[in-house]
C-alpha cells in the first residue's frame, strides 16, 4: 500500500512522468488515496431475479437499471437471503447466447434442425482438443489457469470435466486440493481413505474433497454433523471470505472427527481444507451444470469452427480474448476469414458459402482448409442430402467462410450499417457515390468506412478511398442524389498514381479501425529485427527443454494478478506462431512496473519452465519494444 511507502509512491507518481509541484496533480494524488479501499463498483447480476408472492417494489426498494426493460433491487443479496425471499441466479447467458447463436448458422449453412440434445456425447476429437488445452473460446476453460490444468488432467469423459471445471477454483487452490488429486490421478501418489465411511464420499475424487457437497458429507460422517449443521458449514464457507464465520466451528468439527477415531493431524486437515472452500468451492451439480456448456462449445470449436468463430464475435464482449486473438485462432483452425467490405458484410458478422474449384485451391497453392470436420462434403450416392453436395468430391468442394461485420469497425453506427444492408438488398453498389447517396452516409460514416479499408471494391485501397471521398470530407454532410463527390477532388490528378499504403500502413491502420488484421501478423513484419535481437517465436519456445534461458517477445494480449497469487503477475504475449505464457514474480513487477503495464510490445527474458505439454516463461527481466511497432496498437485484457 502506498501509505506502507510514500517514497516509493512518489517515486512511481514520478516515474510516470506526473509533476508533484502541479497543484492539479497533487489534488489527483490526494483524491486518488482517499478512494483507496472503496468498492470499484456495486455490481449488479446479469441474470439473477427475486420471485415474491406480492408485488415485490411493495416489499424491497426497486431501481430502473440502465438497460431498457430492466430494474435493479437495491439491497445486497445477503439481505435477500437472510429474510428468506427466493433469489435465482442465471449464469453462463453470454456462452448460452454463443451456443444459441452458432446453431442457428450451423442450421442455417447446413439446411439441419441441430438442438444441444442431438450432439454426440463423448466425442473422441472433441476431447483430443481439450486434452492439448486448444480451447480459445471455449466456455469455463479457456483462462490461463484452467488451459495449464488440461494437459495435466487429460480429461477423458463427461465427468473428468466436471471436476476440470471445479477444481481450478480459489477454494480447492487454497485448500491445497490440486497437487494431490493430480498426483494421485497419474498413479504416483497411493489413494488412502481413512475410513470405508469416507471412502465412499470421496472415492470419484481420488480421496480429495473437490466438491462443496462432499465437505458436507465429510462433517456427517467423520465427524457426526446433523443435517442441519452442515448446512450451516456450508453457509460459514460461503460467508468466510467476507466477515469470518468458520473458525467457531472448528472444535466442534474436530472434537468429532476425534471421538470417531480419526487423527488430529487428519481432522486439522480437513479444516484446513473446508476453510480453503471460504474462497468459494464449486457445488457439484454447479460444476456439472458448466460442465455440459463446456463439452458442447468443445464440440462446436472442433467440428464447426466458423459458426462457433462467428457467433463469438456476435456476442461480444465476453470471455478472456479480444476478436483480434478470436480471429487469430479461428485462422490457425482453418477458417477462412473475410474481410470488412460494404459489399458483402451486414452488422453482425456472417458465415458466406463459398465454391472453389481443385483447380483454383491448387492454383493458391493450398486449402484454406485443413480439418475435414470444416468442409461438410457428401459421400456418392447423397446427393441432395446435404447442401453442401458436390458431385464430383474430388474437383469441387463447399464451405462456410467467416464474413466480418461492419460493427467490427471502430465508430461504425449501426442505423448506417442497417441502411447499408437496405441499400444493398434493392441491387448492388456501383461505386461510393452511388453507396453515399442510397444509403445516405453522412462524412463520418465515410470516414470509418474507408478507413477500415471496407470501401476496398468500390474504391480500391484506402488511400484513393479517401480520395473517393473528398466532397464529403470538404464538409458537405448527406450525400444528396445532385452531390457529385469528384467535384472537390483535383481535376488534374490521376487516381492512377494516388501511392498505395504499403503493407506496414495497412497493418497499422487495420489495428486502428477494426483491432486486428487479415494480412500478415504485426510480429511476422518485424521477425527480422527481431531475429537480430534474439528474441525466438513462441513455436520455438515450446520446443526448448526445460531450464533452458531464451528471449520471447509479443504484443500484450493480458496481464493477470489473482489476489491468490502473491503479487504474482501473469503475462500472455501473442506472436505469429501462438502464445508465450510469462510469469513475471512481485519483485520484478515492482522494479520493472512501468514497462509491464505500459508496454504493447514486450520482450521477456527468462527461463523455461515445462511440465509435460506445459510451457512457461519464467521472467528475470522485461523490456518495452513497443517502438519497434511504431503506432501500432492492440488492445489487451487487464486485471478483469
Amino acid at each position: 500500500a502506498w501509505w506502507d511507502n510514500p517514497e516509493g509512491f512518489t517515486r512511481r507518481i514520478r516515474q510516470q512522468g506526473f509533476d508533484l509541484d502541479n497543484l492539479k496533480v497533487r489534488h489527483l494524488v490526494h483524491l486518488v488515496q482517499t478512494l483507496v479501499g472503496f468498492p470499484r463498483h456495486l455490481s449488479q447480476h446479469v441474470g439473477g431475479f427475486v420471485i415474491s408472492e406480492t408485488p415485490l417494489a411493495a416489499l424491497v426498494p426497486v431501481e430502473n437499471a440502465a438497460m431498457a426493460d430492466r430494474t435493479v433491487i437495491q439491497w445486497d443479496k445477503e439481505d435477500l437471503e437472510t429474510l428468506g425471499m427466493l433469489k435465482v441466479d442465471c449464469l453462463a447467458l453470454g456462452m448460452l447466447t454463443v451456443i444459441h447463436r452458432c446453431l442457428d448458422l450451423i442450421n442455417q449453412t447446413t439446411g439441419t434442425n441441430l438442438t444441444v440434445d442431438d450432439i454426440p456425447a463423448e466425442d473422441p476429437e472433441t476431447y483430443a482438443m481439450i486434452q492439448q488445452a486448444d480451447t480459445v473460446g471455449v466456455f469455463q476453460i479457456e483462462s490461463r489457469a484452467q488451459m495449464a490444468m488440461l494437459p495435466r488432467l487429460r480429461p477423458a469423459c463427461f465427468y473428468d470435466l466436471v471436476i476440470e471445471v471445479a477444481i481450478v477454483r480459489p477454494g480447492p487452490i487454497q485448500g491445497n486440493m490440486v497437487h494431490p488429486f493430480l498426483q494421485r490421478r497419474r498413479g504416483t501418489e497411493q489413494v488412502d481413505y481413512p475410513s470405508e465411511e469416507l471412502e465412499a464420499v470421496l472415492k470419484r475424487t481420488l480421496g480429495v474433497p473437490i466438491f462443496q457437497e462432499q465437505v458436507m458429507q465429510i462433517a456427517m460422517v467423520a465427524a457426526g454433523f446433523s443435517g442441519s449443521e452442515a448446512d450451516v458449514l456450508r453457509r460459514s464457507m460461503a460467508a468466510w471470505a467476507r466477515r469470518g464465520g468458520l473458525e467457531h466451528m472448528h472444535r466442534r468439527l474436530v472434537d468429532g472427527m476425534l471421538q470417531r477415531g480419526y487423527s488430529e493431524t487428519f481432522a486439522e486437515q480437513i479444516f484446513q481444507q473446508i476453510r480453503g472452500f471460504g474462497e468459494y468451492g464449486f457445488p457439484e451439480s454447479h460444476a456439472a451444470s458448466f460442465a455440459l456448456l463446456v463439452y458442447v462449445s468443445a464440440w462446436m470449436k472442433r467440428h464447426h469452427p466458423a459458426a462457433f468463430s462467428c457467433a463469438l464475435l456476435n456476442s461480444q464482449p465476453m470471455g478472456f480474448y479480444q476478436p483480434a486473438q478470436l480471429v487469430q485462432d479461428a485462422r490457425r483452425h482453418g477458417v477462412n476469414v473475410l474481410p470488412v467490405d460494404v459489399r458483402y458484410s451486414n452488422w453482425n458478422c456472417s458465415l458466406e458459402s463459398i465454391h472453389e474449384s481443385r483447380r483454383g485451391r491448387e492454383k493458391r497453392g493450398q486449402s484454406p482448409f485443413s480439418e475435414k470436420s470444416i468442409c461438410k462434403e457428401v459421400a456418392p450416392g447423397k446427393k441432395g442430402s446435404d447442401p453442401f453436395f458436390a458431385a464430383d468430391r474430388a474437383q469441387v468442394r463447399s464451405y462456410s467462410a467467416l464474413r466480418l461485420g461492419l460493427q467490427m469497425i471502430k465508430g461504425m453506427r449501426e442505423d448506417a450499417a442497417h441502411r447499408i444492408e437496405a441499400a444493398r438488398a434493392e441491387h448492388p453498389f456501383r461505386d461510393v457515390q452511388d453507396l453515399a447517396r442510397r444509403a445516405a452516409l453522412d462524412r463520418h460514416d465515410l470516414a470509418v468506412l474507408a478507413e477500415a479499408a471496407a470501401l476496398r471494391g468500390l474504391a480500391g485501397h484506402r488511400h484513393r478511398a479517401r480520395w473517393e471521398i473528398a466532397a464529403v470530407e470538404k464538409g458537405q454532410g448527406k450525400v444528396s442524389d445532385q452531390t457529385d463527390l469528384t467535384l472537390y477532388a483535383d481535376p488534374n490528378a490521376d487516381p492512377v498514381s494516388i501511392r498505395p499504403p504499403t503493407e506496414v500502413d495497412d497493418v497499422r491502420a487495420d489495428y486502428a479501425s477494426t483491432g486486428l488484421t487479415l494480412g500478415r501478423h504485426p510480429l511476422a513484419l518485424l521477425r527480422r529485427v527481431l531475429r537480430h535481437r534474439r528474441a525466438m517465436t513462441a513455436s520455438e519456445l515450446r520446443q526448448q527443454p526445460h531450464g533452458s534461458r531464451v528471449r520471447a517477445c509479443g504484443l500484450v494480449t493480458m496481464r493477470q494478478r489473482p489476489m491468490t497469487a502473491s503479487g504474482t503477475v501473469f503475462l500472455t504475449l501473442e506472436d505469429e506462431t501462438g502464445y508465450v505464457n510469462a510469469v513475471i514474480w512481485s519483485r520484478l513487477f515492482e522494479k520493472q512496473r512501468a514497462e509491464i503495464l505500459g508496454a504493447n510490445l514486450l520482450a521477456i527474458d527468462g527461463v523455461v519452465e515445462t511440465d509435460g505439454d506445459v510451457h512457461h516463461l519464467i521472467a528475470d527481466r522485461v523490456h518495452d519494444f513497443s517502438h519497434l511497432a511504431g503506432s501500432l496498437r492492440s488492445k489487451s485484457r487487464d486485471f478483469c
